[in-house]
């Protein structure tokens, strides 16, 4: 049937005066062959025939080739064509609207940004396998310590002996290794400075399959005393030799001796948890006979290859096996002395896996608000686009064809919102690799590979469809009466439901990363206002070692600080000063502690403690009080103060002032006399346990490296200058080595609490606003929907603060149900967090009610602005509007 000859003058008519915008380019656009084939005279009546009629008189279907038949084309052809053309007229209908096309776009690269960021980290440390050959069979070997000596220490360093032992003795490992730290001085330079380099046994990196970028390993026959050769890493090839292809045979100047270079190791080769891995200069260990020989001193790391087929539970009990034959053997050293296996790859992740994960759980629960924000704001614009589905649906268009198109504008959205993200992804990647450098491992590989681009793209598609969803269903449910009719306003009652659910859900997941940051941070206070036992405020501390090759006797090196102590003491603003072998929060020796008078323990029951080496003047500095005794003099020889923990566990109840003690595993063996009690410090930790200390003091000092600490009355950065200037003085080529201060020593021992709760409450900032901006545009919406009754109301004498609580009400009402499930949700998770944090439970009550106390206030103020508005409405102006 041809359309009557006045139709199009009427359809351009109704085009222009009676459609929107948003219409005009519906009809002008693509429309399916099946729109244009259905009847709907019967469904709307006269009024929807003619829409139909206009619709048809403008896109007439194209004439049908006889050679290729409509009804023939391939089904998969069909749907390809189709999707085309909602791409296509997707493309339009966003770029009609680019407030909000931006407003999607920029949510949804918020949160897929945060998430290829947050796995391009975990993809670098705990999914990409160690750049090692078969690293799944590389593990690291540690004694397990009597517990009575060592409580709550699982592992423990290899004496050399038990070393060659083990390795003599096991059958399931291709090889095994032994490496020890070394610390030189290294000159050669303009500046002289102390570097700790790795002495490797033989076959050390034939084991662990590293092959030399440039040069050779180590050959077996090196691994002997006097050998003076090097390996280096790419870093010091390229800033000590400015990366020369001729670096081969070059010397490289360590204490004063030439160890001639004979290889340069590859970048990859530099995991910083691995100390192996994490030097610069690999030189030969070197043992002696004698060193050989040693069994009681536990200073050697050991690193072995498993026997291909062979589990690390057969390796295990084998070497179990081994430590109870070498205990028989050797009990006055190995009694107690157990043996265990970790793998490699768990040494290197066990310590930031949980916080990885969480921290990927915390940036997903971003994606999820923002993928509800969007939710929110595809559901308002297919509220306002109700007329174009209802022609849609007059012209024969199913729910599935509308709900097709309305997730193609959403999936293209998010595919958008994907690119913009990994693009700020990748600007942010530098600032985030340097910010973490010292706190995760392998952070110098993080990069976004493939693994990254394609965990994006997945990232984008699933936002899209959990975005665009739950908005298509319920619009694919119109009614289309009442869509068209009353020239097609809308009601704000339609889909309300939907919208307040996804309100809740925002709230409920912003609570629950509210929660999470509230607590790490409550954590993070409690860790700042731990006391340490001593006052690390305007204390500055400096740290040199000596090279043997010019201090080789005890004189020098005591003449050598007993002259910088002397010259730092004399420098204005320096109140005090004292050296200490190991700073707090730096590690230190523990050693067996023989008290005289008392019978002779085994080794596994004999106590131990932690020692440090000390001058006259250190506690002063630290302000460590004297509880009883008297503190070091410099007239003193051959004395020990101890601590208060370290009296009670040697001396029982008995004042130890006056008694006299031993330390056997010290070189060189003297008789110590108790002269003071001093208070508990903090040396492993904050969330540590205070340790028993041991201060000694000997006159004559065979010091290698020493730390000098000096009290000021002045900020402490101001001396630096001057306590260079005063070592210097004493030896021009000594190096000076990690001026600071001591809080900043205290500062890195919450690194990794500071960094996961910046974190977290970054992502819970975003999430804050993002449900903030979700309540206020949902709250605009139901506003500009019922300007008609809120004017009535108003006309009816309605008052301001009527209008005022209508609205609000209306924000709040699903902000305090999400406040109720996030709650829950939050209690529920906190059993992860509970090894992250100190002082405070992860499901703290007070934190879960001042988050829901701020996210409550935050709702509050995104309900006001909105219902402001509304009660600023001239209900004359809007019911003439009408």
């Amino acid at each position: 049937m041809k359309a009557a000859p006045e139709l199009p003058r009427l359809a351009t008519w109704l085009l222009g005066r009676r459609l929107p915008d948003a219409w005009r380019d519906f009809v002008a656009g693509d429309l399916d062959e099946e729109f244009r084939t259905r009847r709907v005279a019967s469904r709307l009546g006269a009024h929807a025939w003619l829409w139909s009629q206009v619709v048809r008189c403008l896109i007439a279907p194209p004439p049908v080739s006889s050679a290729a038949p409509a009804d023939v084309r391939p089904r998969g052809d069909s749907m390809i064509r189709t999707i085309l053309a909602d791409v296509r007229y997707a493309v339009r209908a966003l770029a009609h609207a680019p407030a909000f096309s931006l407003a999607v776009i920029a949510v949804l690269a918020l949160g897929i940004g945060a998430n290829a960021a947050t796995f391009s980290l975990i993809n670098a440390v705990l999914l990409k396998p160690l750049p090692f050959d078969e690293p799944d069979r590389l593990v690291r070997l540690y004694h397990i310590p009597p517990q009575v000596t060592f409580p709550g220490m699982k592992t423990f360093a290899l004496s050399p002996a038990n070393f060659y032992d083990w390795q003599a003795r096991a059958t399931t490992f291709d090889r095994m290794a032994i490496y020890q730290a070394r610390q030189f001085t290294l000159t050669g330079r303009d500046r002289a400075q102390t570097i700790i380099a790795m002495g490797v046994g033989a076959g050390t990196f034939d084991l662990v399959r590293a092959r030399p970028a440039l040069g050779r390993w180590f050959r077996d026959d090196e691994d002997a005393p006097g050998t003076r050769v090097a390996i280096i890493s790419d870093r010091f090839w390229r800033t000590y030799f400015g990366g020369a292809p001729d670096v081969l045979g070059k010397p490289v100047m360590l204490d004063d001796d030439a160890y001639a270079v004979v290889g340069v190791m590859p970048p990859a080769f530099s995991i910083q948890a691995w100390g192996l891995s994490s030097r610069d200069i690999w030189v030969p260990l070197g043992y002696t006979p004698e060193d050989r020989l040693v069994r009681g001193n536990h200073n050697a790391q050991v690193v072995a290859r498993l026997k291909p087929g062979v589990s690390v539970e057969t390796a295990q009990a084998e070497l179990e096996g081994i430590a109870r034959q070498l205990e028989v053997e050797y009990p006055a050293d190995n009694e107690g002395w157990g043996a265990t296996i970790i793998p490699l790859y768990e040494l290197i992740v066990q310590d930031v896996r949980t916080s990885l994960i969480t921290l990927l759980a915390a940036v997903s629960l971003v994606l999820l608000i923002a993928c509800a924000n969007v939710g929110n704001l595809l559901f308002s614009r297919a509220l306002a686009r109700r007329k174009e589905i209802a022609i849609r649906s007059a012209l024969g268009a199913g729910r599935r064809r509308v709900f097709q198109q309305l997730l193609v504008e959403a999936l293209m959205l998010s595919c958008v919102g994907g690119a913009v993200g990994l693009l700020l992804a990748h600007l942010t990647l530098g600032a985030t690799s340097a910010l973490i450098a010292n706190q995760i491992p392998r952070v110098d590989e993080i990069a976004l590979d493939g693994r990254v681009l394609g965990f994006a793209f997945v990232v984008s598609l699933v936002a899209g469809v959990l975005a665009g969803t739950m908005p298509a269903i319920r619009a694919g449910r119109t009614d289309l009466t009442d869509a068209l009719k009353e020239g097609g306003r809308s009601d704000a009652s339609v889909g309300l439901r939907t919208r307040r659910i996804l309100i809740v859900c925002e709230v409920a997941l912003s609570l629950v990363l509210l929660m999470g940051a509230g607590v790490l941070a409550r954590s993070l206070l409690a860790l700042r206002g731990v006391d340490v036992g001593f006052d690390p405020d305007h204390v500055l501390t400096v740290r040199t070692a000596l090279p043997a090759s010019r201090y080789s006797t005890a004189a020098r090196s005591t003449a050598f600080y007993d002259g910088v102590l002397a010259r730092v003491r004399a420098l204005p603003g320096v109140q005090s000063a004292g050296a200490v072998d190991d700073l707090p929060f730096e590690g230190g020796s523990v050693q067996y502690m023989v008290v005289d008078g008392k019978p002779e323990l085994s080794t596994r029951e004999q106590p131990t403690v932690q020692v440090r080496k000390i001058t006259p003047g250190y506690l002063e500095t630290m302000r460590i009080p004297v509880v009883r005794g008297r503190d070091l003099a410099a007239t003193d020889n051959d004395v020990v103060i101890v601590s208060e923990s370290a009296a009670r566990l040697l001396w029982g109840e008995v004042d130890p002032i006056g008694h006299t003690a031993t330390l056997p595993l010290q070189s060189r063996e003297r008789t110590l006399t108790v002269i003071g009690v001093v208070r508990d410090i903090r040396d492993d930790g904050l969330a540590e346990d205070v340790g028993a200390h041991v201060y000694e003091y000997s006159r004559e000092r065979d010091w290698r490296g020493m730390a000098i600490a000096l009290r000021t009355s002045v900020p402490p950065a101001t001396l630096t200058t001057a306590v260079e200037r005063a070592i210097h003085e004493i030896d021009p080529n000594q190096p000076v080595e990690r001026i600071q201060p001591m809080t900043a020593l205290v500062d890195q021992t919450i690194v990794s609490q500071r960094f996961s709760a910046m974190l977290l409450s970054l992502f819970a900032a975003v999430a804050l606003l993002l449900a903030s901006v979700g309540i206020y545009s949902v709250l605009s919406n139901v506003v500009r929907g019922r300007r008609r009754e809120i004017g009535i109301r108003t006309a009816l004498g309605a008052r301001t603060t009527d209008v005022l609580r209508l609205v609000v009400i209306e924000g709040m009402a699903p902000t305090i149900v999400g406040i109720a499930i996030g709650g829950v949700a939050a209690i529920a998770c906190a059993r992860v967090l509970e090894t992250m944090v100190f002082g405070v439970s992860a499901s703290d009550p007070l934190t879960l009610a001042a988050v829901a106390a701020v996210l409550a206030m935050v709702s509050l103020l995104a309900s006001l602005l909105p219902a402001l508005r509304a009660a600023r409405l001239d209900p004359l102006q809007t019911l003439r509007g009408d």
